[in-house]
């Protein structure tokens, strides 16, 4: 990576990893005791954080297309503003109608500031060259979840759930307002251009096509993702491991997607971003394998490229639609590929809860079929020659 993109690199990645561990991370931690004083459910809160998800999937078209017009710089600072006001309005909740509404605000900044937005302010000042960035952002969030569990754990425990959601609002606005400020102005937008005499027809056909294949793929690795995320130390003891052992060998979820992601900038990307992202997507179903033919035994080995695999898929949706597209528009289309993302995102614990409290450990295998999917998906994909208008090389200069 370049030095002049290290410290844009640094401040959104860090950015990137409050934003994530304020709003995606937070139920994990602070479900229960938000749940305890307001008398509902777990679940009621959970299911306010799939409103915000599905809200978050409405919003991301529309800040897409901000950050094409505008640049990433005011726009993902103003999503600082929204973080703050959601969780400011989460600490003075005082019943579901609250909850909810301060969860539709929360919505309202991820859909406008997590991976997608960030991805979008790379391009817009990287163009095809943002390969690395986009890396390198991911690298240093993917300790959003290292890092944000802990911090909510301890402002709760030393100030309350409420205490711990002012901290976090207060963080938006000391650190995560300058960092994203910090980014540096984007120059005019790319245009995209002009179709080939002729041409134009068959070309919106295929650009349709991958549009829907890549949507696909989206939507089911992110499926696999939350819905491993909501379920593994339980899918884990149905195959067998004790609680203690699961939840160890979940927490080998985290340094193997950055050990994904570190595989991604060094010998990965040497070839083109549609190898990786298909090998990728064949981690989960493998790993799936492997634990339905060992179980227990061979449950560290299917986390490890469980999270291997998303670690990779992360930084393919950031960079496949740049290569397949180009980045004239790329903000905007980003926003309209990752709704079925979302959606799937939303349902996922649901829909997986669903599974496991029907078919036990057995449900890995649906789990495995969509990984399958995905791949199907990404196979049948044609990654453009890089003649073709704003196409990247198998190994961009970095």
């Amino acid at each position: 990576m370049a030095n002049a993109k290290l410290a844009p690199v640094i401040a959104l990645g860090s950015a990137q990893t409050l934003a994530w561990g304020s709003s995606y991370y937070l139920p994990a931690v602070l479900a229960t005791p938000i749940a305890r004083d307001l008398a509902v459910a777990p679940a009621t809160v959970f299911a306010a954080f799939s409103v915000a998800l599905l809200v978050s999937a409405a919003l991301g078209p529309h800040a897409g297309r901000a950050i094409d017009r505008w640049g990433g710089r005011f726009v993902l600072a103003g999503t600082n503003l929204v973080f703050a006001a959601g969780l400011a309005a989460l600490s003075f909740a005082h019943g579901p109608w609250s909850l909810f509404l301060a969860w539709a605000v929360l919505g309202v900044g991820m859909g406008s500031g997590l991976y997608e937005a960030a991805f979008a302010a790379l391009v817009r000042l990287y163009g095809t060259g943002s390969r690395g960035a986009i890396t390198g952002i991911t690298l240093i969030a993917g300790f959003a979840s290292t890092v944000g569990w802990p911090l909510s754990a301890l402002l709760e425990s030393h100030f309350g759930w409420r205490g711990a959601c002012l901290g976090w609002a207060a963080l938006h606005l000391v650190v995560g307002i300058p960092l994203n400020l910090s980014l540096p102005r984007a120059g005019p937008p790319p245009v995209a251009p002009a179709a080939a005499s002729g041409s134009a027809p068959a070309s919106r056909q295929a650009t349709q096509r991958a549009a829907i294949l890549l949507a696909v793929a989206f939507a089911a690795t992110w499926f696999i993702s939350t819905a491993m995320a909501a379920h593994l130390p339980r899918l884990l003891q149905a195959c067998g491991v004790t609680l203690a052992v699961a939840v160890g060998i979940g927490a080998l979820i985290g340094p193997a997607q950055v050990a994904g992601r570190l595989l991604e900038f060094g010998w990965l990307r040497r070839i083109h971003p549609m190898l990786s992202a298909r090998l990728a997507a064949l981690l989960h179903p493998l790993g799936a394998l492997v634990l339905g033919v060992f179980g227990g035994p061979a449950a560290a080995v299917f986390a490890i490229l469980h999270g291997a695999g998303n670690g990779i898929l992360t930084i393919a949706k950031g960079t496949l639609p740049l290569v397949l597209f180009g980045p004239a528009g790329y903000g905007h289309r980003q926003g309209w590929l990752m709704v079925p993302a979302r959606i799937a995102q939303a349902l996922a614990p649901w829909l997986f809860g669903l599974l496991l409290d029907r078919w036990g450990a057995n449900a890995l295998w649906v789990s495995a079929s969509i990984g399958l999917l995905a791949f199907l998906s990404l196979w049948l994909l044609r990654a453009p020659a890089p003649s073709r208008a704003g196409a990247m090389p198998a190994a961009p200069a970095q």
